[in-house]
């Protein structure tokens, strides 16, 4: 509870910050379903980057990988501006929050898509693997949020909710790119007596992603676990209502 309080703490700060920008984002005459939008298209534009890394790029060359960092940042401001605005302007609606909600997966798949894309072209199977599965864990730990309160009950704990994971990804990949530009792309660390190597320029992008795998996977479960139990409780309380 404790992580939950700081969390949201830090959240009004962030809010607090980012308030004159809403502000005139609403005299702009920009909706919370524009903002959104210009989320996903930014979200997009990330995955172009990965792609065009794949396709041009070497796979020394991580300038790709920094700049397509440096937008999933940009991109993941938006996904707190559209919740302002429509706060700030008084324009949220039932709609409005299935649109945020839909198109934010969206945006997600789309950028998973890219990093994949990008570590298969360039042969980092194993490490796209670990992608695959940090996207599978992402979606989980939304489902289970949605699916809950779809159920009548509020399940938003854990660790690797959805700002969590964009600042996850944006920094590890701008670090990719400094990291590259610093020590070179080619860089690799071997240990005395072992046959491969255990640090190379990429697992500055790649650990995290590895992290990001097992964390969202567990949030995920954790949150089916809590979603249980309040579940009980309430079909409990249902059948001893029935009884009286």
């Amino acid at each position: 509870m404790a992580k939950q309080e700081l969390r949201d703490k830090l959240q009004k700060t962030i809010y607090k910050i980012i308030d004159p920008l809403v502000r005139r984002l609403i005299k702009l005459g920009l909706t919370p379903n524009a903002v959104t939008t210009i989320g996903l298209v930014l979200n997009i534009g990330v995955a172009v980057i990965f792609i065009s890394g794949a396709e041009e790029g070497g796979r020394a060359d991580f300038r790709y990988v920094g700049w397509a960092g440096a937008l999933v940042l940009f991109a993941g401001l938006f996904d707190m501006l559209d919740g302002q605005v429509a706060r700030l302007g008084n324009m949220s609606s039932t709609f409005g929050a299935l649109f945020d909600s839909v198109l934010d997966r969206y945006s997600e798949l789309i950028m998973f898509l890219g990093i994949c894309y990008y570590l298969v072209a360039h042969h980092y199977f194993i490490s796209s693997l670990f992608a695959f599965i940090a996207l599978i864990g992402s979606m989980m730990v939304s489902y289970t949020r949605a699916r809950s309160e779809g159920l009548g009950i509020q399940n938003k704990g854990g660790l690797m909710q959805r700002p969590e994971r964009v600042v996850l990804i944006g920094v590890s990949a701008i670090a990719c790119g400094l990291t590259a530009h610093a020590i070179g792309g080619n860089f690799k660390l071997f240990v005395p007596g072992l046959p491969f190597h255990v640090f190379e320029t990429m697992t500055v992008f790649t650990l995290p992603i590895t992290i990001m795998a097992v964390l969202t996977n567990i949030t995920a479960f954790r949150r089916l676990y809590a979603a249980k139990k309040a579940l009980d409780l309430k079909d409990k309380n249902k059948n001893e209502q029935g009884n009286v």
